[in-house]
Formats: structure tokens, C-alpha cells, sequence
């Protein structure tokens, strides 16, 4: 039995090593087909050159273009002045914040008779009771006068020149009869005693219609007391420019204010101030910013535009110039000639020489016998 085995034994081991060799041929021919199939995935995934960037391309456009600044600004009713009281007495009544000061209309109350309101630019200094005298007080009497519709008579003479022995006043209008009996008219319309003699704390002369800001004064107060504030009925707009860019702008300038919405409505600029502020060194130390600064008011072309808001923040654009219908680039689209001045490059790399205008918000004029709407041109941006 032991010889009958024997022969058995053999044929698997040659079996065994055939298929050892047989795995490592595998392998092998499997390593050369991995490694070519990695060599050709390197080969794809490799960059190739380069591509040639694309040019791009715009248009030669007519527009309108505007040279325009915006500053911030506050809204607000200006003008703001102090009314300080005169005469003896006490105050007995005070107007509403926000009331409405009109010519002839009381302005507050003293021992309970009202101090009225006048317009003009001199204030009453005296007391207006002779016939003869003269100044520019007898002038906003009779104005005044007239304005609320009182008849004072023939129109009393003008003085230019100072009169001897016609009271203090000089220079102005004389104080006549017919006056005086228009005056006696006015004060019992207005619940006084017609004495024909008007007293300084009487009437407050003002600059013109104006707006109860603040209320200063107490009932009882004196009424040589600060009283209370007025400002103007129209709302502005106060912007500080810097010193150097105020020549642009004028007295009539269009612009455009930007309310807190965003609602852009037209304005106008009332005034610029000649007064620098600021200025000097430009740290004072404490992080403020001193440079020199003027005032410049705008107001709104259409007080219904504000009419909801007292007082805001906004932003104020002006226009210093404005070139209309012109032929326009994107800046980028210049070129600079070393020669000096600038051109246009046509798509095919031709260069077409060009007159610059204003630059605006990106886009500049151009000009040139070569250059027309619809041109084609390269740009970097």
C-alpha cells in the first residue's frame, strides 16, 4: 500500500508549483498593464499650453455725463435766533412750539396785552408818539402799517439825510398825523388803548415770517427774560464742504437731495458762506477733524417733498458740470501713448487716437475723426 501511495503524492506538488507560476505571470503582466494605464491617466491629466486670453469688447455710446459730488447734510428748519424780551411786566401767556409766527400776529403776552410781530430790520428803540420824527423805525411802523391794511394818508416824506431836531432817528421816514391815526386804528383793532403812541414792548420786529422752535420763558418770568427761539417756515439743508471744492459751487446751483427713503427730490442752493471753519492743524489731538470748511444751505425746490420731516439726515448731490449727448468709453478702454495723450484699439489691434473730455462714475468723453457711436473697441474693464 505504501508503494500504491507514492505515485499520488507527485502530481501535486507539480501541480501547486504551475499555479505559482501561473499567479506570478499575473501579476507581472497585470503590473505592466497598471503601469501603462497609470502612465496614460498622468499624460491625461497634464496641463495643456496655454489658450490665448479673449479681448473684451464694448461700444462707443452717446450719453449725458455729470461730474456730481455727494456730501452729507442735516434738514432742518435754519435761521435759528433768540427773542429776548423788553418793556416792564410779566409774561402771562406763551405760544405752542411749533406755532407759526405771521405779521401783525401776537408773538407772546406781557401783564396779558400782546406783543405783536413785525416785519422789517429795525427795531422800535423808542417810543413813537411826535409828529416830525424821522428814522428807519417810523419806516417799519409805516410798512407794517400799510401791510395790514391801515390807511396812514398821503406817503410820508424819505429822509436821506440826517434832519436837525427831528428826533433821534435821522435818516428814514417822518412820522406824521396820518400815522399816528393809523397807529390809533391798529391798537384798538388789537384790543389796546388808542393812544397813538406805540412803546417798544409792544411790537417785536422781526426779519420775516418765522416758526416757534423752543419755548424758553416761564409764565411770571420778567419780560426782559429770553423768551423764546424762532427759526425760519422753510426747512434747509446745512452742508459743511471742504474749502478747496467750494468753487464749484453757487448761489442757484440745482442739486439733488437724497432723503433718508432714499427718495432722491430736487433743491437749490441758497448760500455759500465766505467764512472758513476749521482749519490749522489737521489733528487737534482729540481725533476731531479740523480742516477748513464752508457752510453751504440748500433748500428744497418743493416744500411738500419735506413736509412730513422736521429734521434728518441726508445726503446732497451736486453737479459741477454736465456734458450732454457726448460720445463715452469705459475708462478702462483708454490707452496711453508714449508719445503722450491716449487712443482707442480696434478689435484687429488698430489704434485710433482720441481727445479726452470729462471723466464720471467710471466712463470718460471721448472725441476724434475716427471715433463714432457704435465703434467696437477693447477694454479692460
Amino acid at each position: 500500500m505504501a508503494s500504491s501511495n507514492s505515485p499520488q503524492k507527485r502530481p501535486r506538488r507539480a501541480s501547486r508549483n504551475v499555479t505559482a507560476v501561473a499567479v506570478v505571470l499575473a501579476v507581472a503582466a497585470g503590473g505592466i498593464y497598471g503601469a501603462k494605464a497609470l502612465s496614460d491617466h498622468g499624460k491625461r491629466q497634464q496641463p495643456g499650453p496655454a489658450a490665448a486670453p479673449s479681448a473684451q469688447t464694448t461700444r462707443v455710446k452717446r450719453a449725458d455725463l455729470s461730474d456730481s459730488q455727494t456730501l452729507p447734510g442735516v434738514l432742518g428748519f435754519g435761521g435759528r435766533i433768540t427773542v429776548k424780551g423788553t418793556g416792564k411786566g410779566v409774561i402771562s401767556r406763551l405760544p405752542a412750539s411749533g406755532s407759526v409766527v405771521a405779521r401783525g400776529k401776537p408773538l407772546y403776552w406781557v401783564d396779558d396785552e400782546p406783543v405783536t410781530a413785525f416785519f422789517g430790520d429795525t427795531p422800535f428803540f423808542r417810543t413813537l408818539d411826535k409828529a416830525g420824527t424821522t428814522g428807519r423805525d417810523v419806516t417799519v411802523l409805516v410798512e407794517n402799517l400799510q401791510a395790514l391794511g391801515y390807511d396812514i394818508g398821503p406817503r410820508p416824506r424819505q429822509s436821506s439825510e440826517p434832519v436837525a431836531g427831528r428826533g433821534t432817528g435821522g435818516v428814514g421816514t417822518e412820522l406824521t398825523t396820518g400815522v399816528l391815526e393809523g397807529l390809533k386804528r391798529w391798537q384798538h383793532d388789537t384790543g389796546r388803548k388808542p393812544t397813538g403812541a406805540l412803546d417798544p414792548g409792544q411790537a417785536m420786529v422781526l426779519s420775516g415770517p418765522s416758526r416757534v422752535d423752543a419755548v424758553m420763558a416761564q409764565l411770571g418770568d420778567p419780560a426782559t427774560e429770553s423768551v423764546l427761539t424762532l427759526t425760519s417756515q422753510e426747512k434747509t439743508v446745512t452742508v459743511k464742504v471742504d474749502a478747496g471744492s467750494a468753487d464749484s459751487m453757487h448761489k442757484g446751483d440745482e442739486v439733488t437731495i437724497v432723503l433718508p427713503d432714499t427718495k432722491g427730490v430736487p433743491g437749490k442752493v441758497v448760500s455759500v458762506s465766505t467764512t472758513v471753519q476749521g482749519g490749522g492743524d489737521t489733528d487737534a489731538g482729540d481725533g476731531s477733524d479740523t480742516a477748513p470748511t464752508l457752510q453751504v444751505k440748500v433748500r428744497p425746490t418743493h416744500s411738500a417733498d419735506v413736509a412730513k420731516i422736521d429734521a434728518a439726515s441726508v445726503q446732497v448731490v451736486f453737479t459741477a458740470q454736465t456734458r450732454k449727448n457726448v460720445l463715452v468709453v469705459p475708462v478702462g478702454a483708454l490707452l496711453a501713448l508714449s508719445e503722450g495723450g491716449y487712443a482707442l484699439q480696434r478689435p484687429g489691434g488698430k489704434l485710433v487716437g482720441v481727445k479726452t473730455g470729462l471723466f464720471a462714475k467710471g466712463l470718460v468723453e471721448v472725441s476724434g475723426a475716427g471715433v463714432e457711436e457704435g465703434d467696437v473697441v477693447v477694454t479692460a474693464s
